[in-house]
């Protein structure tokens, strides 16, 4: 695409995951689950640059690490206050566009996250926000672990200087989706509803189930989301794995900031 603005994805990571401590760093099919997603998302075409964005908290010192051997570039900020974590990013790798990924979706999709991105680009008129999944009103149809957020960096330092309530910066864009009125927000959806499907990693169930559809695929890392939809096809109790596993809500907060 001929564009002057620059997109960068930004991988939120940290270990102090409640119900599955130090859950990025756990291993899937011989790479971590940071791996997948930093891999991942490095394919997608409409990307310019990764940046994985941890806490200063030294629990978190393992990402770090683990990032600089591998040489994945990567900006430490708050703990909770994620908002301001992606900021401190944009302080440091300048963008006009953000591409928000987290480190718990191992088989986020390049070929989604660029049709979001052609979407944000192609939008009119002009979008601040694209996503595949948002709250009610709104209805998600892609499988929970394919979730991409496109934002531009005028919309986000907005969002930064006026949201106020903890779920707004603990979870970067609650204030932008829930002022369509201050913001063009426009949502992709997938050909079919496939929001029942579960591929985001928060318990040892999702863990488990991850681990299975990865193996399906041997060393590949670049298979897409609708081959994995062969794999469930021909077996379909790969989805009583995780089936009652539920879903936080972006209304949901860390009890540590309570």
């Amino acid at each position: 695409m001929d564009r002057d603005e620059r997109v960068i994805a930004i991988i939120q990571a940290r270990m102090g995951s409640k119900r599955l401590p130090g859950k990025v760093l756990r291993v899937i099919n011989q790479r971590t689950m940071l791996g997948w997603v930093v891999e991942r998302t490095k394919i997608a075409k409409e990307v310019d640059e990764v940046i994985v964005a941890t806490t200063t908290n030294k629990n978190d010192d393992p990402i770090v690490a683990y990032c600089k051997h591998h040489e994945y570039k990567y900006v430490r900020g708050s703990e909770y206050d994620v908002l301001d974590r992606f900021c401190e990013v944009l302080r440091k790798f300048p963008a006009e566009v953000v591409v928000r990924i987290t480190a718990d979706c191992p088989f986020v999709d390049p070929v989604v996250i660029d049709k979001v991105v052609w979407e944000y680009f192609h939008a009119d008129p002009p979008a601040d926000f694209v996503a595949n999944r948002l709250p009610p009103p709104w209805d998600r149809t892609f499988p929970v672990g394919l979730d991409t957020e496109v934002v531009s960096t005028e919309a986000l330092s907005e969002a930064w200087s006026k949201a106020t309530k903890q779920h707004q910066r603990e979870h970067v864009l609650p204030y932008i989706y829930e002022h369509p009125q201050k913001f063009n927000i426009l949502l992709v959806d997938a050909e079919d509803d496939y929001s029942d499907l579960r591929w985001t990693v928060d318990t040892e169930k999702d863990l488990k189930l991850v681990k299975e559809i990865a193996g399906h695929f041997e060393d590949r890392i670049n298979f897409s989301w609708m081959e994995i939809l062969d794999v469930y096809h021909q077996n379909p109790a790969l989805k009583k794995i995780n089936n009652d596993v539920n879903q936080k809500s972006a209304l949901d907060v860390d009890d540590q900031l309570l």
